[in-house]
């Protein structure tokens, strides 16, 4: 088998793809592409009685959003070792059930669900701390190691329903030696029989995902701290198939934390605290409630991308900004951490900003230039890119663009009432009064020339910069904060300003102190 890197990977249709799912599918992507490996998705849809229709797509939608694409998957045609759906592989996981079965390491199991529960009633009333269907109580039950073999054969012929459990032997220790963990070492007596073919015929996850990651050749499983109490088992899935020297190296990934570091992130406390926890909106299929996601949110893709590596990686250094391609050459799984990740979703908006203000002027424009058309606004694109590097400096979304600098497409019906009661005093009036006649007397206005005006007659009257400038960023905007105001007043032109002024000097008459 060749020894290139292959990697996947493997959601589950059942809803939304979660964002540490989606830290998964990423560290796997930077793995593979650091090492010229090859990056496979594979749809785990074993469990049909939770399969959501629309949850494929959602993963796809998400994974070419954040510019993830897989090298193989079932969108794709170019891997050779499909179907990368499971469900369409169910064919193939009966004859390795079997073989299990065939060679001792595996057997039938008839018992009902209400005999079921009654064993495990019997081992609460016995205080066994965690009951199981194991080495010792298997015995107990109705199954191919219990019943005759000519019972077992009767079952079996007259279609009864039966699953297939694994034999885990009872006096053994497992050991594997996890990338992020380092040794893990487990006894067999922990480990109890999973079933592995339900009585449906269609495999759990467990035998599924051992055969799927031997079939497709993978070297190296990347996957959430979730899985790692299934490690033992799986290790013992490939000591019984024979497979053990080619069983891939696994890496664990430390969890998601809520942002106090208590617990693992959920939905509900990404609702508490106001932030998504999905890539993109999903509406879902049982309530019809739609859930925010980050795409809708405002959020960039490469910022995203970028926030999520460092989510239990860091590159060794105090660089936090890195491209796409950075990141895949500074990535390695030697630097990932073992403790939890705390979400911190400020600093997810503190990526955005900064990719956000590096954007060109040009692309910023767009945003601002669709916003403005669903407002009813029209803008040529020259004055869009122009507010567009006034604003980029001061916001963290490309909505706010348009929300935050509304006032340059239209003017104030409301003043900032902090300000007028502070600063719109007579002596700020004049000056305004007089500002305004001195524009209007220029031939051309920008920023440096709009300055030296407002010097002129701030000198003229004897007045200190600081008791005008709020009144007038007031009179022009509405508001007492913004970016640079001569830069503002450079953009409106001189007949747009005076007219502001003149409108706030007549509404604000009776306010002045």
């Amino acid at each position: 088998m060749s020894t290139a890197v292959r990697v996947r990977f493997a959601p589950s249709p059942t809803g939304a793809l979660h964002i540490g799912g989606l830290r998964t599918a990423l560290y796997n992507y930077l793995f593979a592409k650091k090492s010229g490996g090859t990056f496979i998705l594979r749809i785990e849809d074993t469990d049909q009685t939770r399969y959501v229709e629309s949850a494929e797509n959602y993963i796809k939608e998400s994974l070419e959003w954040i510019g993830i694409t897989p090298d193989e998957s079932p969108w794709n045609d170019k891997g050779t070792v499909g179907p990368y759906r499971q469900s369409e592989r169910k064919s193939m996981y009966r004859e390795y059930a079997q073989k299990l079965v065939d060679d001792g390491n595996a057997y039938y199991a008839f018992d009902t669900s209400e005999e079921l529960e009654a064993m495990r009633e019997r081992l609460k009333a016995a205080r066994v701390a965690t009951p199981q269907y194991n080495a010792i109580t298997r015995m107990q039950m109705k199954n191919s190691l219990t019943l005759p073999e000519e019972e077992v054969k009767q079952r079996l012929d007259s279609g009864e329903p039966y699953v297939i459990r694994l034999k885990v032997p009872r006096k053994d220790e497992v050991r594997l030696n996890d990338m992020v963990r380092g040794w893990v070492m487990v006894h067999s007596s922990q480990i109890d029989d999973k079933v592995l073919m339900k009585s449906d015929g269609m495999p759990t996850y467990h035998l599924a995902n051992v055969v799927d990651d031997h079939l497709m050749g993978i070297t190296h499983v990347i996957r959430g701290e979730e899985w790692l109490p299934s490690a033992p088992l799986h290790v013992l899935l490939y000591q019984f198939f024979g497979w053990e020297n080619s069983m891939p190296q696994f890496a664990h990934l430390p969890l998601l934390l809520k942002p106090d570091g208590n617990g693992k992130l959920s939905k509900r406390d990404a609702e508490k605290h106001g932030f998504p926890i999905f890539p993109l909106q999903w509406k879902d299929p049982v309530s019809g409630e739609n859930v925010a996601g980050f795409r809708e949110d405002g959020y960039l893709p490469d910022a995203l991308i970028n926030f999520l590596a460092f989510l239990g990686w860091n590159p060794g250094d105090e660089r936090e900004i890195f491209s796409k391609e950075e990141l895949t050459e500074a990535f390695s799984i030697e630097r990932i951490g073992k403790s939890g990740a705390k979400f911190d979703i400020n600093k997810a908006k503190w990526f955005n900003q900064q990719y956000l203000k590096n954007k060109d002027n040009s692309e910023l424009a767009t945003y601002l230039l669709k916003d403005l058309k669903a407002n009813g606004i029209s803008a040529s694109k020259e004055t869009a890119e122009r507010v567009a590097n006034a604003m980029k400096e001061r916001v963290t979304f490309p909505h706010e663009l348009y929300l935050d600098g509304k006032f340059f497409f239209t003017k104030p019906e409301t003043y900032d009432t902090k300000v007028i009661e502070k600063k719109w005093t007579t002596e700020a009036v004049k000056v305004l009064e007089l500002y305004a006649i001195s524009l209007e007397k220029a031939n051309h206005i920008d920023a440096e020339k709009a300055k030296l005006i407002l010097t002129d007659v701030l000198e003229q009257e004897g007045v200190g910069m600081g008791k005008v400038m709020p009144a007038l960023r007031v009179s022009i905007t509405g508001s007492g904060a913004g970016p640079d105001l001569m830069e503002i007043i450079a953009i409106l032109g001189k007949d747009e300003i005076t007219d502001r002024i003149r409108l706030a000097l007549d509404k604000l008459e009776d306010q002045v102190k």
